[in-house]
């Protein structure tokens, strides 16, 4: 009877059960052990009734909004045609909103009077762009099914679209993320979002902070096969360091004068051979060090990393299978789910 007791506390603990049931079983000797599981699973199943859309799925909104995919691919592609640029820009939004306490679209709010959003923080200041083109997305979601899909999950769709749309993998998104009611403009600045000095042990640090493996970072890290970066985040890289191609770095300094304040926002493409193409090239720029941030040619320096960007820039099959695998792992990042948060009617504000 003891032994059933603590079997009783143990189930408990994890499926937590009404009293009245757990009472009548430990008092009752017909009750067999097929019965306990009987109501164990019932209780499982209970307990996971509130929680059943806090496990994120491919398929959350086959039912409630079965055109969101085409809808989002719509506005993607359009933004897209209209600027190569845009689809990096969407993917780094992603990034920067699961960096900063998990996928949750905190990134998209605007400064109220009850707090700073994390638009102006550091990383994110004078860089991070697409928020037209994410409203543009809401406004055509909300007519096709009116308060049911997240400004989290379109970032999410988006960032994935525009890597197909330019190339890239696809992958199975998984969602039901809610959207945040709040932010904060410290915790965008807490250092969580990897600068572009990054030593190889802050990035793996950082990395591992939200779950992801070096490997993931790495993978990740070959984003930069698209999009461009300003001046002021490569300057030193350009200026400075001895590992760079002198070439390449003359190149650069054309556009980029080696005075903070010059040129500050003048841009580069981060991949210069195929900047507007999601390939293994980036990594083939670390091997013939033209790498344009500090924190890419890192990733090729002597250090633990080398191996693995020899074998993306060798192998595209193998960086678009880490690469996707990478993007989902990211994704899961302490999304709201449940009854957390809300599903915003407009991405740049609370309900």
């Amino acid at each position: 009877m003891l032994l059933f007791h603590q079997h009783i506390f143990q189930l408990n603990t994890l499926f937590p059960l009404p009293l009245l049931v757990l009472k009548t079983m430990a008092s009752s000797t017909r009750f067999s052990f097929c019965s306990v599981l009987v109501i164990v699973t019932l209780g499982v199943l209970a307990g996971f009734t509130g929680r059943s859309s806090a496990q994120l799925s491919t398929n959350f909104y086959s039912g409630s909004c079965p055109k969101v995919f085409s809808t989002v691919k719509s506005v993607v592609q359009s933004a897209i045609s209209k600027e190569n640029r845009m689809g990096a820009s969407l993917l780094r939004l992603h990034f920067h909103d699961c960096f900063v306490n998990g996928c949750d679209g905190s990134v998209l709010l605007d400064d109220t009077s009850s707090f700073t959003g994390e638009k102006t923080a550091g990383p994110n200041n004078n860089s991070i762009r697409g928020f037209e083109v994410i409203d543009k997305i809401k406004t055509q979601v909300e007519k096709a099914c009116p308060g049911v899909v997240s400004c989290a999950d379109i970032l999410t769709i988006a960032a994935r679209d525009s890597v197909v749309i330019l190339g890239g993998p696809s992958w199975n998104v998984k969602l039901g993320r809610r959207d945040a009611k709040t932010t904060s403009l410290a915790a965008a600045n807490s250092g969580v979002i990897p600068p572009p000095t990054s030593t190889l042990s802050n990035l793996i640090t950082r990395f591992q902070a939200v779950g992801l493996s070096t490997r993931d970072m790495v993978a990740l890290s070959g984003a930069h096969t698209i999009g461009k970066a300003r001046c002021s985040s490569f300057r030193a890289r350009i200026y400075n360091e001895t590992n760079i191609d002198a070439s390449f770095a003359k190149t650069r300094q054309n556009s980029c004068p080696s005075t903070t304040g010059s040129g500050d926002n003048n841009l580069a493409p981060l991949d210069t051979q195929t900047p507007n193409s999601f390939d293994p090239k980036y990594f083939q720029n670390l091997i013939n060090k033209k790498g344009l941030l500090h924190s890419d040619q890192i990733l090729f320096n002597g250090g633990s990393t080398d191996s693995l960007v020899k074998t993306y820039s060798a192998s595209a099959s193998t960086f678009n299978s880490d690469f996707a695998k990478a993007m989902i792992k990211m994704g899961d990042n302490k999304p709201l789910t449940g009854s957390q948060g809300e599903i915003r009617k407009n991405c740049r504000k609370r309900n």
